[in-house]
């Protein structure tokens, strides 16, 4: 066996279970995604003294490199993220981790050239046949590289060892792809071997939702439709389609944004206490969240649904073109950019309490969102005064750019007359908790490497969402859209989109820089 460097100090104090001894494999690993998030994201659980010290790194990938080349790649990504971390002691032993071959997905052969390579790194490395597969590839290839690696015994667990497989979000195209792309994941593996991953649900805020509703008593007891009036969810982009004009344009923005992230935002929002935190025990109740959703028919499609497409606009004092002059995008697309909807939960605590979400391109601010608006004060108190409105209270869960939780309430302006004015009382995570080193993917690899599945989508959970989003697709699909573009880059969408909850005597709450 190779004498490999025993591993140094951790440079943060661990909190937390340590990972399993494994080996992770990227397929994929030449990619935006292994080089911006899950690289650097390994060098931060390693700082942690979350990464076992039984650990291995094997990229695959059809580019053709050396182990050497692949480590420096490693080395140049994780110093663009981190400039300090790779003079320190830690990293002469995380770069010898990292292993590569190359090879072609769809090639049978690579898959006994990989087992072969697996056995090899476990005995060096001690990592007790404990593989996961993360698919950092084209959704095409998911389902047969995961029928290789059965195929070739990659997916069996047996003696007390884990196989387990990281699939990257889009679940499908539509209800009936996801539907075959589950039968052809669970026809060789077990339901506990997938994990469905969204980058949403590492990020700090998405995660303390729950802790922040059932673990305070002073805000579970008005969480339901007798004090809330209504919840608003918006996930707002300033960047356009970038290099993904082609993939961009087949999916669109509900495909590529509601199924997943938003309907994870909302079953979080919306879900009964858990019995516990166990994985299912947490995603049972989300399923049931997403199953109570109320599907839309073709009328209600028209009248509770808004999509656009953003034109030449302004953003932050610089032009930004039309998405159809953005490149790989035709001249004529009828792709949607911005998605806005009004949907109703059918169950005893959100009973006609309307849940608004949109998401969008191009808009003024990078922003995601979470509004809980409660229920007017009664205004008989102050008939008398000079008080034309009473505002409403909100409760709003930043997730992105910046995390963090503020309420909003009215309050006395000082002086002689009687004069309500507006106050927020504003909580920032990296004010009150510090700033740690993030990619937003640390937690989630590490939940796999401690096999806790609480923040991935289970197979009925992935088809809820795209129950409620296929009779949108339907209907968007027999009548294109008339009037693309329908909104200036740079603003926060069609004006219809406003219209959506103007009609109901409401607004949405938008956040500038």
């Amino acid at each position: 066996m190779a004498q490999l460097a025993e591993r140094p100090t951790a440079t943060l104090p661990r909190i937390g279970k340590q990972g399993e001894p494994c080996v992770m494999v990227i397929f994929g690993a030449a990619g935006d995604l292994t080089g911006r998030m899950l690289i650097p994201a390994l060098y931060n659980l390693a700082r942690a003294d979350l990464l076992s010290k039984e650990f291995a790194v094997l990229g695959v990938a059809r580019t053709a490199m050396s182990d050497e080349d692949f480590r420096k790649k490693v080395h140049d990504h994780v110093k663009e993220y981190c400039p300090d971390c790779t003079e320190d002691e830690l990293w002469d032993w995380f770069e010898k981790c990292f292993y590569y071959m190359p090879g072609d997905f769809g090639d049978k052969e690579l898959y006994a050239k990989l087992k072969e390579r697996l056995n090899k790194l476990d005995q060096e490395h001690s990592t007790h046949q404990n593989f996961f597969y993360y698919m950092a590839t084209a959704p095409s290839y998911f389902g047969s590289i995961v029928e290789n690696l059965a195929a070739n015994g990659l997916m069996d667990q047996n003696d007390g060892h884990w196989r387990r497989v990281i699939i990257e979000k889009p679940f499908g195209h539509d209800l009936e792809s996801a539907k075959t792309l589950n039968k052809q994941l669970l026809k060789v593996a077990d339901e506990k071997q997938i994990y469905r991953i969204d980058h949403y649900l590492g990020k700090e805020t998405v995660q303390n939702i729950m802790a922040f509703r059932f673990a305070n008593g002073i805000f579970e007891p008005i969480w339901n439709r007798r004090y809330i009036d209504h919840v608003q969810i918006s996930v707002a982009e300033t960047v356009g389609v970038e290099q993904r004009g082609s993939y961009f344009d087949q999916a669109g923005s509900l495909r590529d944004m509601v199924p997943n992230h938003i309907m994870q935002l909302i079953s979080l929002t919306a879900m009964e206490p858990p019995i516990s935190f166990d994985a299912n025990a947490v995603r049972d109740e989300q399923a049931k969240i997403l199953h109570a959703i109320q599907p839309l028919s073709d009328e209600e499609v028209l009248s509770r649904t808004v999509r656009g497409q953003y034109g030449d606009g302004t953003i932050d004092g610089s032009r930004a073109e039309a998405y159809r002059s953005e490149a790989d995008v035709p001249a004529d697309s009828r792709t949607e950019t911005f998605v806005a909807m009004k949907l109703l939960i059918d169950n005893w605590r959100w009973a006609d309490v309307p849940f608004y979400l949109r998401t969008g391109k191009r808009m003024p601010v990078r922003n995601t969102h979470i509004v809980i608006q409660f229920r007017q004060a009664p205004f008989v108190l102050f008939r008398d005064t000079p008080v034309e409105h009473l505002m409403p209270n909100q409760l709003v869960l930043h997730i992105q750019p910046e995390e963090g939780i503020s309420l909003r309430f009215a309050a006395k302006v000082p002086g002689p007359v009687m004069r309500l004015g507006g106050v927020d009382m504003n909580f920032e995570y990296q004010q009150y908790f510090g700033k740690q080193p993030s990619t937003g993917y640390e937690r989630l690899l590490h939940d796999c490497m401690i096999g806790d599945q609480t923040l991935f989508q289970r197979a009925d959970m992935v088809e809820a969402g795209w129950s409620v989003v296929n009779p949108v697709l339907d209907v968007w699909k027999a009548l294109p859209p008339r009037n693309f573009p329908n909104y200036p880059a740079g603003t926060w969408g069609p004006k219809e989109a406003d219209e959506l909850l103007e009609k109901d005597g409401r607004r949405w709450r938008n956040f500038e820089k």
